[in-house]
């Protein structure tokens, strides 16, 4: 897991080539104008969804963890606290489900071994496979803007 700015995207462009194209778009797109949904890049290699949605209290959310892709998730507007759950010693809650590519965990039982970090409009976090998370929580309802782009690794 990684967590930046947008100005220092350059830092992680030598990870994976389609990353490189990801933060490339983040970068080059005025997120501000467009309606939310999903919009293909590079088919189901590189996907950006653009959601608007209320922060909610951490105790209501699962954490999440992917196997094929990375998850690019940039703060356009707004802020919010993501969780972080290391995946050694965890059992999902919910068996991997292959075709939206996510397993979950359940917060209850991974409340004591998690950490959380805030993330701020023009923020992003790199989930790679593995990193478990928790994204779009808050002590009190905030509203957000944010792009995901999924990245197949």
């Amino acid at each position: 897991m990684l967590v930046d700015t947008l100005g220092n995207r350059h830092f992680y462009t030598s990870l994976h080539p389609r990353l490189a194209r990801a933060l490339a778009h983040l970068a080059a797109t005025d997120f501000g104008k467009l309606e939310a949904g999903s919009y293909p890049l590079e088919g189901e290699d590189i996907f950006v969804i653009v959601n608007d949605y209320e922060t909610k209290p951490r105790d209501t959310e699962p954490f999440e963890v992917h196997r094929k892709y990375i998850d690019v998730q940039y703060v356009v507007s707004g802020e919010e606290e993501f969780g972080y759950l290391p995946l050694a010693q965890q059992t999902p809650s919910k068996p991997y489900f292959e075709k939206h590519d996510y397993a979950e965990f359940d917060y209850e039982s991974n409340r004591s071994d998690a950490s959380y970090i805030k993330l701020k409009a023009g923020m992003f976090a790199l989930f790679f496979p593995g990193d478990i998370h928790m994204p779009g929580t808050g002590d009190t309802p905030t509203s957000v803007r944010k792009v995901v782009i999924k990245v197949r690794v």
